[in-house]
């Protein structure tokens, strides 16, 4: 502890420092310090998230980029909170953050099982829950029940993949979505569930697999960071105020548009 420290509590417990005083005193070291690090973790699944090196791993924000990424860039740099910003496989990043403090994960989608395991910051944007078929499928889907006896490609810990099993749907997983375009080229699937706009981008940049078909779009979710609970709530809604005056900027309606000239 500091000699000035020192010295000034010296004066509280002698009764030389106002009330007043110690009492801004104590919400200030009680607050949140602006020097607090956050660990911020994404996937890679473009165009929400993706590693400029293409690869499915990264070490830095620069290193970052995506619809989702950039939003939550934005949100950052409106807060005075040092941050580190990686990506990994979901699975790995959604149960490393879990019972560590100032660290969470993005994007991810708000559902009802995940509610009490985080606190939200968003929601930033939304994904269609799509089924999509191999090029020249003749599958045509009305309902979701539609899909019920097809074999149906998915992955581990991922929101939508989930939910189908939960419904008793026969899904094929794997640690990544980026094997599955290729399961529906070689038959090991019928439909593969991601959404609407990752499916594309992702055969045709990985596998060169170009015409997938979707075949059923089933909901919309929005995405938000998720932070841990143990994360200070101050923090939390500093940062939900920074998205909110991004929002307001008309910063992500900006981001949108860049990212999804398709979307009017």
């Amino acid at each position: 502890m500091s000699t000035l420290m020192t010295t000034f509590i010296a004066r509280i417990l002698k009764g030389a420092v106002p009330g007043f005083v110690v009492l801004s005193a104590i919400i200030l070291s009680t607050g949140t310090s602006a020097s607090e690090r956050l660990y911020i973790f994404t996937e890679n699944y473009p165009p929400y998230n993706q590693a400029i090196s293409g690869k499915g791993y990264a070490h830095s924000e620069d290193e970052i980029t995506g619809i989702c990424a950039e939003m939550v860039k934005a949100m950052l740099a409106r807060v005075d909170y040092e941050y580190v910003m990686k990506m990994r496989d979901w699975s790995y990043a959604y149960n490393w953050i879990q019972g560590r403090e100032n660290h969470g994960l993005f994007c991810t989608a708000r559902t009802d099982k995940r509610e009490d395991q985080f606190q939200w910051v968003g929601p930033l944007a939304p994904i269609k829950w799509t089924l999509f078929a191999a090029p020249g499928s003749d599958i045509t889907l009305d309902s979701l029940e539609d899909a019920r006896n097809y074999r149906i490609a998915g992955y581990k810990g991922d929101v939508m993949s989930n939910y189908l099993i939960s419904q008793g749907f026969e899904v094929i997983m794997s640690v990544s979505g980026n094997v599955n375009p290729r399961r529906l080229e070689l038959g090991e699937a019928d439909l593969w569930v991601t959404d609407g706009l990752v499916g594309p981008l992702v055969a045709e940049e990985e596998h060169g697999i170009d015409g997938l078909k979707p075949v059923l779009v089933f909901r919309e979710t929005p995405m938000y960071l998720a932070m841990s609970n143990e994360t200070s709530p101050a923090i939390v809604a500093a940062l939900q105020a920074a998205l909110d005056q991004v929002r307001e900027a008309g910063e992500l309606d900006h981001l949108i548009r860049q990212y999804q000239p398709q979307v009017e």
